[in-house]
């Protein structure tokens, strides 16, 4: 068992790696599987590469803007912190984009397909959209996993472990600059083409969804690619990577003499590619409806990666681990490993019955819509409010559960098991936007109703995907705040050693009685109302704004009102 964990321990990294490129591998494979796949017709052919057009002139625009941004930061890091976090910013920045462009390529690649398919069968729609999406899920979680993997490594023997640690969060920090940009850019760009699409198109000249008359439909379809696949691509990736780097980090501030305790969260990451494959292939084995079958797959992949955490969790700990003064068993650690799978399972099970077309709280909205969109938007509201409950009273759980097993090690542990998941995770929500652009073409391509009807299905099922994938992101993003916030203790008490400011046995003191701990809490809580109201301010000038070239494209051609799209 001893040679066994001190194979494990040499070996862990590099087979992290290894299990990252098979993902990658996986990956390009079922762009290949997608791509062969019949495009249907000339029209519908059409349609998807305007689609494309916008999609990829909205991510070159916002490259540039980002590559201004990123040299700055780069140049800052470079002169004044130390050239490995520099180039840790870059590798961050580069692959963070990278599995949102790839994936949103193949993505607005993978809309008319599904449409395609959808004449065939529910179940063929299904895979080529299911298909689509995984593409981005394994590069998000097999781009992040290697990135770190490979800059801790070569960082490691060129400048050693004791500075290799904390200059990975250069790579983290770049990841975090891509993931604002895409999420809020994007989600921008989503809201604002899709209230400017309603307001004229649908309220003021009572065209349907998706009419080819209407000139924002293509925008409202590039919004849903942008916001859905490339946004959330990067807003996983960075919270992935931001997870894989505190649990390293706190690995190596708290438990310094135990090297395992760095090398277990690649092991659990790599662990967990290989489950995400296992799900995509129940996904094209699997037959029933949709919704099952997706979840099907979340399952599927938990189990694999439950599964082999427990091997993998007693080779490297064959002694167990002392936490905190504590000695914690290798089942202590696996069942903290275990609480991650598990808190991912909840929150798809709690959003999916708040979102689904199937359960109560959304057949309420659509009872209370009976009575006028008053009642429609207070019952809306109201079910949103008790949907926080549910997550929070859990992730609560979570957080007790693990840190009782392992102490905040244990948090950072769970942490980076929920986050694992990552891989099946983001090929729903990619799922999500692939769905809802196949039915704008089969309605914009004048397909048969019963084309109309399979997309319609799956588009409902993606919707609901969709508000899966994020509540998974907000509750992994939460757990995730308080392994950082843990480790930035640590360091700073570390800091404080080094710098002679506090000695190794004083007491170090990080509580509420400190007003600045106060102050730092009230700005932390003020800032996602400013960005919010900010956020808001966007999306309101930039609806205006398609609001206005719809109403001139519109009156400088009249001929687009009378023109019907045939039944």
């Amino acid at each position: 068992m001893i040679l066994v964990a001190l194979s494990l321990l040499n070996s862990g990294v590099p087979l992290s790696m290894l299990c990252a490129v098979i993902g990658l591998a996986f990956a390009f494979f079922l762009i290949a599987t997608v791509i062969r796949k019949s495009a249907g017709n000339e029209r519908m052919r059409q349609i998807s590469a305007a689609v494309q057009e916008g999609a990829k002139a909205y991510l070159n625009r916002q490259v540039v803007t980002i590559s201004a941004i990123a040299v700055v930061i780069f140049l800052l890091l470079f002169f004044f912190r130390d050239h490995a976090t520099a180039i840790g910013f870059v590798i961050g920045a580069f692959c963070s984009l990278s599995a949102g462009f790839i994936g949103m390529r193949i993505a607005v690649i993978a809309n008319v397909r599904t449409t395609q398919a959808a004449s065939q069968s529910r179940t063929a729609a299904l895979r080529i959209a299911f298909n689509g999406g995984a593409v981005t899920g394994l590069l998000v979680v097999g781009l992040a996993l290697l990135a770190v993997a490979i800059f801790y490594t070569v960082a490691g023997k060129m400048i050693g472990h004791d500075k290799a640690v904390p200059s990975l969060v250069g790579l983290a920090l770049g990841a975090s600059l891509i993931s604002v940009f895409a999420r809020l850019g994007g989600g921008i760009y989503t809201k604002a083409a899709d209230v400017g699409a309603d307001l004229v198109g649908k309220l003021e000249f009572g065209f349907e969804e998706d009419d080819p008359r209407n000139p924002a439909t293509i925008a409202d379809n590039v919004g849903d690619n942008v916001g859905d696949c490339a946004g959330m691509a990067a807003d996983v990736f960075e919270t992935y990577a931001v997870s894989l780097i505190g649990a390293i980090l706190v690995g190596a501030l708290t438990l310094a003499a135990e090297p395992a305790a760095i090398i277990y969260p690649f092991v659990l990451g790599g662990i967990s590619v290989l489950g995400a494959i296992c799900g995509v292939l129940f996904v094209n084995l699997a037959r029933g409806k949709p919704a099952a079958v997706l979840m099907g797959a979340v399952i599927t992949s938990a189990i694999v990666s439950a599964i082999l955490f427990w091997p993998a969790t007693h080779q490297l700990f064959p002694n167990g681990l002392t936490v905190a003064g504590v000695a914690r068993s290798p089942t202590q650690l696996y069942f903290a490993s275990l609480i991650g799978l598990v808190m991912t399972a909840v929150v798809v099970v709690i959003t999916n019955y708040y979102t689904s077309m199937r359960y109560g709280p959304v057949q309420k909205i659509a009872h209370a819509s009976e009575t006028g969109p008053a009642t429609n938007i207070i019952a809306g509201l109201a079910v949103g409010q008790h949907a926080t409950a549910l997550p929070v009273g859990f992730i609560g759980i979570a957080i007790l559960l693990s840190f009782h097993f392992a102490g905040l090690y244990g948090i950072a542990i769970a942490v980076m098991s929920m986050l694992s998941m990552a891989g099946i995770i983001i090929s729903l929500d990619s799922f999500g936007p692939i769905t809802d652009n196949a039915g704008g073409i089969a309605v914009m391509s004048n397909l048969p109703k019963e084309v109309r009807k399979v997309t319609d299905e799956l588009d409902a099922v993606g919707n609901t995907m969709k508000a899966v994938t994020k509540g998974y992101a907000i509750a992994s993003a939460g757990l995730a705040a308080l392994v950082l916030f843990g480790s930035y203790v640590k360091e700073l008490r570390a800091h404080l050693v080094d710098s002679g400011k506090l000695a190794a046995d004083q007491f170090f003191q990080f509580s509420l009685e400190d007003p600045k701990v106060i102050i730092g809490l009230f700005i932390g809580g003020l800032l996602p109302f400013i960005f919010t109201a900010f956020s808001m301010d966007a999306v309101g000038k930039a609806a205006g704004a398609v609001v206005r070239e719809v109403r001139r494209q519109i009156q400088a051609k009249p001929g687009i009102r009378k023109r019907r799209c045939a039944k």
